[in-house]
C-alpha cells in the first residue's frame, strides 16, 4: 500500500469523522429515524443493506389507507448512535497510522463497561447508514471517491492486512474495451453514468404508473431499462414524499406500488407535456460517442466482404472494384443507368459488406425532450447469442438494442419534413429523421430527382452534412443540436447526374458509379440462373427464340431485371392454363407482347 494511498485514507476518514452525526451533518436536521425506515435514518443493525441487483426496497410498513405524515421516532438516541461511529474511526485511523508508520497497531484500550457497546460500534459503525456514519459500501467506498480501495479493501486493511489492491480506473459505462472502434452498453452503476439524474426518472415512474395503474418494483425497472438497484431508492424517496404507496408485497421482497392523489396530480401534469414513459433515454452525448466507435469509417471491406454481400447478384469484376473504393472511403456516391439494372438491389446489399451490428439507444433525451431513434419498422433487432461468453460476464444496459447495420430506403414519398425532427404535439415526442435512424448503415435516396420535395431543396439542406459528416436539428424549444451525419448515402437515379444536380454538389458526391445494360452472355447467364432459382427445366432453344424475336431485331436493349420478370409471367401463365411450368416459343410470345407492349 503506498504512502499516497494512505494519506488519501486517512484524510477522507478524518473528514468522515468531522461529518459524524455527533457533530451534526450540514444541512441535516438533528431529528432521529426509525431504523426501518429506510429513507434518511439508520440501517437496522439486523439487516446489511443490499448492494447488487438484488437489492430490495427497505423494510417499511404498507399502507393501508391514506399515507402517514408522521414519521416514527428512532430508539437509538442520535448522540449515542454519533459516538459508536466517532468509536469506529478512531479505531480506523488509529490502524492505518499504524501501517503507514510501520509501527504495530495497537486497539485503544477500552473501558471494561463499555467494551460491548464499542464492538457494537464497530461492527455496526463500519456498515450502518448513507447518512450516519457513511462507512458502507456507499460511503467508505473510496473507488468511486477517488481514493482507490474498496469497501472490501477497507476492511481487509482494518483487519491488519497489508495488501490492498491498487487504484483501478473507473470502468467507460460505454465500453469495456480499450480499442476505440469497439462498443458495449455496459449497464451503469449510478445515475451519473447513466447520464440521468432522479428528477428525470421520476417523472418515467409517476408516468408509468399513472398509465398502468400499479406496479412491483421490478416491473417498474423493466419498462424504463434501468437497472432495479437505482430505481429502488427513487421509488423509496418517492413514497418518503408521499407521490407512492406501496399497496402489497411479492416473493422477491419487491412491494407493489401505486400512486397517491399528490402522485397522479404531478403525474397528469408530466404528461400533458410529454407522454413518454419507456427506456429512460440516454445523453446525446453518449449517441455522439456510440456512433463514432461504430462508425463507417472503422470498416474498410475487402473484395471478399463485396463476394459475400453481393452474392445473389451478378456483379462484374469492374464494378465489384468500383463499388469496393467507394464504400471503403465513406463518401457518398451515385448510382445511375437504366431502368432495371439492379441499382436498387446493389444499394440495398452495401450495408452487408460491412460490420453485421451496432447498438443504438432506443431514445435520446436532451433538455427534457424526448428523441426517439430505435424504429422497429426500419430497424432489425439482433439479440446477442445466449452462450456469449461476454453477455454472460456483463451486464448490458438495456437502454440500447443491438441491430443488424440499417439499410434505409426512401423514395418518391421523401419529403422536407422526413430529414427534420417530427414533433407529435398530441404526445410531446419527437421522432428522428431517416439521417439519423440511419447512422453508421446506408441512407439509400431511390428514384433520385422524383421526390416530391424539388432536388435543389434536397442538396441545399444536405450540402454541409455531407461534407461535415454532422447536421444540426431544430428542437420544438427552437434550440439547434448538432448530431452525427455518419452513413453512407447512396443516389440511385436512372436520370443523367449532370441534368439534376451542379458542380458544387457532385464534388461532395466522389464516386459516381454507371450500372450499364448486361451483354448478351450476361444475359444468357443470369436467365440460366433465374431458371434454377425457380426450377423451370432449362430450354436453350426457346432463349435463343426470345433474344433472336424480341430483342435483336428491335434493337431492344437487355435489362438485368428482364430474365425474372418475364419468367414469372411465363409461370402466371402456365399455372392460369393449368399446364406444366415449362419454357416454349408460344409462353415467351404471350409473355413478351404482355410485358414490352409499350417499350
Amino acid at each position: 500500500m503506498t504512502n499516497k494511498l494512505k494519506a488519501s485514507l486517512l484524510e477522507k476518514l478524518e473528514r468522515l469523522k468531522g461529518n459524524s452525526p455527533s457533530k451534526g451533518l450540514v444541512g441535516q436536521k438533528p431529528t432521529a429515524l426509525d431504523p426501518q425506515d429506510g429513507f434518511a435514518g439508520f440501517a437496522s443493525p439486523s439487516k446489511a443493506k443490499p448492494t447488487s441487483e438484488d437489492q430490495s426496497f427497505p423494510n417499511e410498513e404498507l399502507d393501508n389507507g391514506p399515507l402517514h405524515g408522521d414519521v416514527p421516532s428512532n430508539p437509538i438516541s442520535q448522540g449515542q448512535e454519533g459516538r459508536h461511529g466517532d468509536a469506529a474511526l478512531d479505531e480506523m485511523i488509529h490502524r492505518i497510522r499504524g501501517l503507514a508508520t510501520g509501527a504495530p497497531s495497537e486497539t485503544p484500550r477500552i473501558d471494561e463497561d463499555d467494551s460491548g457497546r464499542e464492538s457494537e460500534a464497530f461492527a455496526e459503525g463500519v456498515g450502518a447508514t448513507a447518512e450516519g456514519v457513511r462507512a458502507t459500501a456507499e460511503g467508505v467506498r473510496a473507488t468511486a471517491e477517488g481514493v482507490g480501495a474498496t469497501a472490501a479493501d477497507l476492511v481487509g486493511l482494518i483487519a491488519g492486512g497489508t495488501n490492498v489492491a491498487a487504484p483501478v480506473p473507473a470502468s467507460d459505462p460505454l465500453s469495456l474495451t480499450s480499442d476505440p472502434s469497439v462498443f458495449f452498453p455496459i449497464e451503469p452503476d449510478t445515475l451519473q453514468q447513466a447520464g440521468l439524474n432522479e428528477s428525470a426518472v421520476e417523472e418515467l415512474i409517476l408516468k408509468c404508473l399513472l398509465s398502468m395503474g400499479e406496479e412491483t418494483g421490478h416491473d417498474i425497472a423493466d419498462q424504463i431499462k434501468l437497472p432495479f438497484k437505482l430505481v429502488v431508492p427513487i421509488i423509496s424517496r418517492m413514497k418518503y414524499d408521499q407521490l407512492v404507496a406501496y399497496r402489497s408485497t411479492t416473493k422477491l421482497n419487491d412491494y407493489v406500488c401505486t400512486l397517491t392523489d399528490a402522485g397522479r396530480e404531478r403525474a397528469r401534469r408530466h404528461s400533458d407535456r410529454c407522454t413518454y414513459f419507456g427506456a429512460a433515454p440516454v445523453s446525446l452525448a453518449m449517441y455522439r460517442e456510440s456512433v463514432s466507435r461504430q462508425s463507417l469509417q472503422h470498416q474498410h471491406p475487402g473484395e471478399a466482404d463485396l463476394r459475400r454481400a453481393f452474392s445473389d447478384l451478378m456483379i462484374s469484376p469492374l464494378m465489384i472494384l468500383r463499388l469496393g473504393a467507394a464504400m471503403n472511403s465513406g463518401k457518398g456516391m451515385f448510382l445511375f443507368g437504366g431502368p432495371g439494372n439492379g441499382k436498387t438491389s446493389i444499394a440495398e446489399r452495401v450495408t452487408r459488406a460491412f460490420g453485421e451490428a451496432i447498438w443504438i439507444p432506443r431514445a435520446i433525451g436532451l433538455d427534457g425532450e424526448i428523441i426517439r431513434v430505435f424504429d422497429p419498422t426500419q430497424h432489425e433487432v439482433l439479440p446477442l447469442p445466449p452462450g456469449d461468453d461476454f453477455v454472460k460476464a456483463h451486464k448490458i444496459d438495456a437502454r440500447w438494442v443491438r441491430i443488424r447495420r440499417p439499410t434505409i430506403i426512401v423514395g418518391g414519398e421523401l419529403t422536407m419534413a422526413n430529414l427534420e425532427l417530427s414533433t407529435n404535439h398530441a404526445t410531446g415526442i419527437n421522432e428522428a429523421p431517416v439521417q439519423l435512424k440511419s447512422n453508421c448503415g446506408t441512407l439509400v435516396i431511390d428514384d433520385f430527382g422524383r421526390q416530391r420535395m424539388s432536388v435543389t431543396e434536397l442538396l441545399n439542406r444536405w450540402i454541409v452534412p455531407l461534407e461535415k459528416r454532422i447536421d444540426y436539428l431544430n428542437l420544438p424549444s427552437g434550440k439547434k443540436i448538432q448530431v452525427p451525419f455518419d452513413q453512407l448515402v447512396v443516389f440511385s437515379t436512372n436520370l443523367e447526374p449532370r441534368d439534376l444536380v451542379d458542380d458544387a454538389f457532385l464534388r461532395r458526391i466522389p464516386y459516381k458509379i454507371e450500372v450499364c445494360n448486361p451483354t448478351e452472355e450476361e444475359f444468357r447467364r443470369l436467365f440460366a440462373l433465374m431458371v434454377d432459382k425457380m426450377k423451370i427445366p432449362p430450354n436453350p432453344k426457346a432463349l435463343d427464340y426470345l433474344i433472336n424475336t424480341h430483342y435483336k431485331p428491335k434493337n431492344r436493349p437487355f435489362r438485368c431485371c428482364h430474365p425474372r420478370d418475364l419468367l414469372l409471367q411465363v409461370q402466371a401463365i402456365t399455372s392460369f392454363q393449368q399446364k406444366p411450368l415449362e419454357l416454349t416459343e408460344a409462353n415467351f410470345d404471350v409473355a413478351a407482347d404482355s410485358y414490352f407492349s409499350v417499350v
